[in-house]
């Protein structure tokens, strides 16, 4: 009898795994990367030729860009030094209504009967026109820089407010418990606990009410008698005289200044928040 040998199955060679692909990092782009600012340059582009289109068809509604540019560049003492008014004026504002709002929400989080007592007239305040206190504050505080800055605060007051009473409230409760145990004094938690955690709300306010600032200072501008400077006042003048380049040059301005004033906040966010979860996310 002959025993049939059972076949080899000859192995056939694996092949290699290709390499894992490594995930791509988007948070750490570099700001000169094309990917970063061609989508707005290209939008730039755009809304350039559509205000081109537009100021060729009709000159008396928009001037044209080379004409906003020659008024920037041959009377740049006059922008600057009615933007440094305006900055002035907006920078005094913000910091006196968001100090105020600061230490008010402050109050408030210690003491509940304040906060039921004192946060419906902070919403009556937000809701009344600010346009309509103008006038009397010219009465009370004259025709200077008083009452431009007290319409400053008054607008930059009310988010600042909510959202630090927002975020002094919003310890998580865990983390509350374990300085309860360890027996910390209502000025610990506040200094050590809800200050912190308030901070992300604060500084989120900040973002808003700083370039806010520049619109309460121009419509002061606009609003109060008797103003002696500002890029409100440059507007209201060129706009009575017909003179829309200087018009659009000095919004143009106050533009710039936003963008600068939201530039240092977001700044300063990345600096005193880089323990933040959104922090961290943005940066991975």
């Amino acid at each position: 009898m002959t025993t049939q040998t059972p076949a080899r199955t000859v192995p056939t060679p694996s092949r290699p795994a290709p390499p894992a692909r490594r995930p791509r990092r988007r948070g750490n782009r570099s700001p000169f990367h094309p990917a970063t600012w061609t989508p707005a340059v290209a939008v730039l582009l755009l809304l350039g030729a559509a205000w081109t289109a537009v100021a060729a068809e009709h000159p008396y509604i928009l001037p044209e860009l080379g004409e906003v540019g020659t008024a920037l560049v041959t009377s740049p003492l006059v922008f600057l030094e009615n933007a440094w008014r305006t900055l002035r004026i907006a920078l005094l504002g913000a910091l006196i209504g968001a100090g105020s709002a600061f230490v008010l929400a402050l109050v408030m989080s210690e003491i509940p009967v304040v906060r039921r007592a004192l946060m419906p007239f902070a919403v009556v305040l937000n809701v009344t026109p600010v346009v309509a206190l103008a006038p009397p504050l010219v009465v009370a505080f004259g025709f200077g820089m008083t009452p431009k800055v007290v319409v400053t605060a008054i607008i930059t007051f009310f988010p600042v407010l909510i959202n630090v009473a927002t975020g002094l409230r919003s310890v998580p409760p865990p983390v509350l418990h374990v300085f309860e145990t360890l027996h910390a004094s209502r000025l610990e938690v506040l200094l050590r606990l809800r200050i912190p955690s308030s901070l992300p709300y604060t500084l989120a306010a900040l973002r808003v009410v700083l370039p806010l600032s520049i619109v309460g200072a121009v419509v002061a501008e606009f609003v109060t008698a008797g103003s002696s400077g500002g890029l409100g006042t440059v507007i209201s003048n060129a706009a009575s005289t017909a003179r829309l380049d200087f018009v659009y040059s000095a919004i143009f301005c106050l533009a710039a200044l936003g963008v600068l004033l939201l530039g240092l906040v977001t700044a300063i966010e990345h600096r005193l928040l880089f323990w933040h979860e959104s922090q961290r996310r943005a940066s991975s």
